[in-house]
Order: structure tokens, then sequence, then C-alpha cells
């Protein structure tokens, strides 16, 4: 396995590690490596700013800048194995069940809609079309798709010894209710008519198989995106949203209690498809998964730990920043990933592994993006420039732009919310090397999600999960 992306930096740069013992960082503190590995890198970098001009973003926000922002990693996950199953097609061995092709076909939307449609499905009609809005309109599904690649990939390893002794988790023992129906059902009173009822109803099984890919992980991709759904619903009232992928946002729709109910019955129903899948480990990890993104969002409320008026620059701000991040956007790819390794009962080196990547590309993924809100103008992104700094938030490149400019405290502290406040802190960032910092620390991450999947077997799976570390410090917008 080729050596860390530190260890690479210390040999690279050697004078500048004298004091940096690779005994004293802890395997496990990714966010303390990744800081120093920046650190290590601008050491011995051109700090030319690399930004270019911007003109002042709106104030209204712009729900479609993080979801856009992941159409081009998306587009990986498809386009990798969707041209090498053209490839198999058209070849000799045309074969019409090839597992390449039905992995094509399973990355597209074609199959994952309806099956996240059906298991979102509510007996109320009004609470049914609240609940479908967002599964209506074509979105990437990354978290699904990474969730499916990362099966491929790890069922090729070795597998988890001893063997499990859990029964085998098949279409229709993760489709069939837990607890007897009758327990299940909304009715109290049992003289009155039964009626199916939403957590009771059976989901609909995998219509058909995907190699490498068992029914508990396909059933994992569908609960993974419907979380990331429900959390879409909840950030959209918070941000006081209008959009959402080119239509009105649901809160706009249906108003703010209906948004919010409806993303509070999108987890329900992932809870009860998370449990059909009886494996209380996975049942605690994407557990844990909801319970980050409302920890990140409470984080989001204040730029520093402190939240201070006039705060000063410490490396701790860079830590809260990070930490947010993993909580509100790495925590459910890296739980997915880890999750859906053990679903595939693989050894405990993988499960760590695919835990890993899917860490590090979250993280990556939020670094670029943050970075460039920055470095693009508002044509180039399709929409406007700048929304971080209009919602008040303090992200990467800010924070390290704010150590050499401490007039950047006054600002941080109150949101930019002071006339030119906005257009002051950009203005210093893009003289900084804020950005060149933003842009090493997000390769630092690319280059350990790459790494932490190196000694899986060579597979179109894999190369797709390799191709998304790379394209994700490529991508425009």
């Amino acid at each position: 396995m080729p050596p860390c992306p530190l260890q690479h930096t210390i040999r690279r740069y050697p004078r500048h590690a004298r004091r940096i013992s690779l005994q004293h960082v802890p395997s496990a503190s990714y966010l303390h490596n990744g800081l120093v590995y920046t650190r290590l890198r601008l050491a011995g970098a051109d700090n030319t700013n690399t930004a270019v001009g911007q003109s002042p973003g709106s104030r209204a926000y712009h729900s479609s800048r993080k979801s856009s922002g992941w159409a081009a990693v998306a587009s990986v996950a498809t386009n990798v194995v969707s041209n090498v199953a053209k490839r198999a097609v058209n070849g000799p061995s045309d074969l019409p069940n090839h597992p390449l092709k039905l992995l094509a076909k399973e990355l597209g939307t074609k199959f994952l809609t309806p099956s996240i449609a059906k298991l979102v499905s509510s007996s109320t009609p009004q609470l049914d079309r609240v609940a479908k809005y967002y599964t209506q309109s074509e979105g990437k599904y990354v978290r699904p798709r990474i969730v499916l690649l990362m099966s491929r990939a790890t069922s090729l390893c070795p597998k988890a010894s001893p063997a499990s002794t859990d029964p085998p988790r098949t279409a229709a023992s993760i489709d069939h209710p837990i607890s007897p129906a009758s327990i299940l059902s909304n009715v109290s009173d049992s003289s009155s008519p039964a009626r199916p009822t939403s957590s009771i109803l059976t989901f609909q099984p995998p219509q058909e198989t995907l190699p490498g890919v068992n029914p508990a992980q396909r059933r994992l991709a569908e609960i993974t995106e419907t979380i990331h759904t429900a959390s879409l619903l909840h950030d959209d009232v918070i941000d006081h949203s209008e959009a959402r992928r080119g239509a009105p946002s649901a809160n706009l729709q249906f108003g703010n209690k209906m948004a919010v109910l409806g993303g509070d019955f999108l987890l329900a129903r992932a809870s009860v498809a998370l449990a059909r899948l009886r494996h209380p480990e996975v049942v605690e990890l994407l557990a844990t998964v909801i319970a980050n993104l409302v920890e990140g969002e409470f984080m989001q409320l204040k730029n520093t730990a402190l939240d201070e008026a006039n705060p000063v620059w410490t490396e701790d701000a860079l830590t809260y920043y990070l930490e947010k991040t993993y909580l509100k956007t790495a925590s459910l790819i890296s739980k997915s990933c880890r999750a859906t390794a053990i679903l595939g009962d693989v050894d405990a080196a993988t499960v760590e592994a695919a835990y890993l990547y899917g860490k590090n590309l979250g993280l990556a993924f939020q670094l670029v993006d943050d970075m460039l809100d920055y470095t693009r103008s508002g044509t180039d992104l399709g929409k406007p420039a700048g929304a971080d700094l209009e919602l008040g938030l303090a992200t990467a490149p800010l924070l390290f732009a704010w150590k050499g400019n401490p007039e950047l405290g006054a600002l941080v502290g109150r949101k930019f919310s002071a006339e030119g406040d906005v257009n002051l802190a950009r203005e210093l960032v893009l003289k900084s090397n804020g950005i060149e910092q933003t842009r090493a620390l997000a390769e630092s991450y690319a280059n350990q999600a790459a790494a932490a999947i190196e000694a899986f077997p060579d597979s179109e799976a894999k190369e797709g999960l390799l191709q998304m570390t790379r394209d994700v410090l490529k991508r425009k917008k």
C-alpha cells in the first residue's frame, strides 16, 4: 500500500517536518492529519492567488448550490460503469444479464426512483404527496450510487472469519415486518375496521438481482437516499429556500409545517426499512447518521465553538469547521459505506477501509464545494456565487484567510451581516492564500480516500470509486 499523503509530504519537505513525528499523529485523527498536511504543502508551495474575479452575490439562498456540486461526482459513478457495460454488450460476450450491464441500469434512475417512491409511500394522500415530492424529480443519487459501487467493490474482498451466523437477508426477509401487523397498525380500537397503514406496508422487493450486491445492500442504498432527502426537506425550511432541483421547494409548495412533517416521515420510513435489515450494527450506524445531521446543523448556527462577538483566530476554528463538515456531509457517506461492507460479510479491515473512503471523500467534496463559492463566478457556476457568506457561514477559505487577516474576526462574529461585510470578506479571502490551503487540504482527503481502498481487488467498481476521488478535485461547479 502506498504511503499516506502526510508521509509523502514529510519526505518531500523534510526541513519543514523537524518537529513532526508520525508516532505522535493518532492514526484515527484525520482532521489533525489534514491540517498538518496543509501546513507542510504550503511551506514549499507557491502562494500565488489562484482565485478569479467575483461579482457580488445575491442575498437570496440558492438551494441548487449544494446539490448541483454533486452532479459532476454523480456522473462518474454512472459513466465509468456504463461505458464498460457498453463495451461488454457490444463485444463477443453480449449477454442479456451481463453483470456490468445490470450495474449500469441500477446506477441510473430507472430502478432507484420507483424503489424509493415505494419505500416512502403513505396511506395519507397529502403526506404521500409531500414525502414523494423530491423523489419525483430526478436527483443525482450520488450517495446510493456510492453504496452500490462499494457493495460491488467489497464483494471481491476477504470474507469475515468466522463467517457470519446471521440468517441470509433475502429480498423476502428485508420486506417482511418483524412485529405482528396488529401491533404495527395505527388503529387502537380493536372494533374499528382495519386499513393498511404506513407502519405495516410491505415494501416492494427488488425486481431483479444485481451481481455483487445482495438485497440488503440494495435496500441500504435506498435508505441512504431517503435519509438524505429528509435532510433536504428540513434544510430548505431552515434556510428559507425557494427552489430545489428546478422546482419550487417543498416548504414553498406545501408550507413549513408540512415540509417538516414530511421530512420526519421519511426518517421514520427509513428507520422501519433499516430495522427490517435485521442487523443491529447497521441500525446503529444509520441511526447515528440521523443524529449527526442534526448535530451538524446545530453547529452551523455559529461559526466558532464559543460563538464570540469578536473572535480571535485559533486552530480550533478549523477543527470546529471540519467536525461540522463531517457531521453534515461525510457522516452519511462514510457510515453507509461501512454499513454496506458489513452487510457484505467482509473482514474487519475491509469494513474499516470502506468507512475511511467515505469519510475522506465526503470531506474532500465539501472543501472543494466551499472553495468554488469563492473561485468561480456566478456565470461559471450557473447560480449566484458567495452563497455561504450571504448565509453568514465561515467556511475553509475564509478560516484560512482569517489567520493572516485579524480584521475578519469581527465579520465572522456578526456573521457578515453588516453593510459591506460580504464584499470585504470575499476580497480578503481572494488576496490571501486561503484558496490554496483549502485546495491542498481537499487533495489530502481525496488521496486518503483513494489510499483507503488501494488493497481492494481490481474491478470496475473499484475504478469507479477511485475515479470519484480524482474528479472531486477537478470539478468546476
